[in-house]
């Protein structure tokens, strides 16, 4: 997104920098590609790993390499979150590397230059962006408030209660006698 607003601004070439940022997303993916292939099992022992690759995450991304390698890695190339945990155990899955290249590229290439060309034609429409989404911060902030203050008037109102019961005791019984119910008025 930066390459592409700066490649806009006329501060970069825009056909040097997204040969760049593809060739920077492919070996960023190899990188956590050959971690999982040169370390195997042993990386699920490290404490960032198993914060990304759950247990159960890795049984199912496994099934997945197993049943259809070339899809889950084109799927799991435009998961925010998945992504690394997913290649990681392409590696540990032992994947074949071209394979993994070959649908990682294939999916890079349609995926970065989307998302340079996006940053790419709609920077001059930045300002007005970030003016919706500070209003919608402003809407945010106030409902947030007025939650708070439901919240605080109710437990207000419940502390009230508790410490009326403690003081006066309990209020009037439903079944004690009172002068209506005796007759005697």
């Amino acid at each position: 997104m930066a390459a592409g607003v700066l490649s806009h601004g006329g501060l970069l070439k825009w056909w040097l920098a997204l040969p760049v940022c593809v060739a920077g997303v492919l070996s960023g993916d190899l990188v956590l590609y050959w971690t999982g292939w040169h370390w195997g099992e042993q990386v699920l022992n490290w404490r960032v790993v198993r914060w990304v690759l759950t247990p159960q995450r890795e049984v199912w991304l496994k099934d997945a390499y197993c049943r259809h390698a070339v899809k889950t890695i084109v799927t799991v190339r435009h998961v925010m979150g998945l992504r690394a945990a997913a290649f990681l155990t392409a590696g540990i899955a032992r994947v074949p590397w071209w394979k993994f290249m070959l649908a990682d590229a294939s999916a890079a290439v349609v995926g970065v230059p989307f998302s340079f060309g996006l940053a790419y034609f709609f920077t001059d429409q930045i300002g007005a962006i970030l003016a919706d989404v500070h209003r919608v911060e402003r809407w945010l902030l106030l409902l947030g408030l007025l939650v708070l203050g439901g919240l605080v008037t109710g437990g207000v109102v419940r502390w009230t209660r508790r410490v009326s019961k403690a003081l006066h005791g309990p209020g009037p019984r439903e079944d004690a006698a009172t002068p209506e119910s005796t007759g005697y008025w």
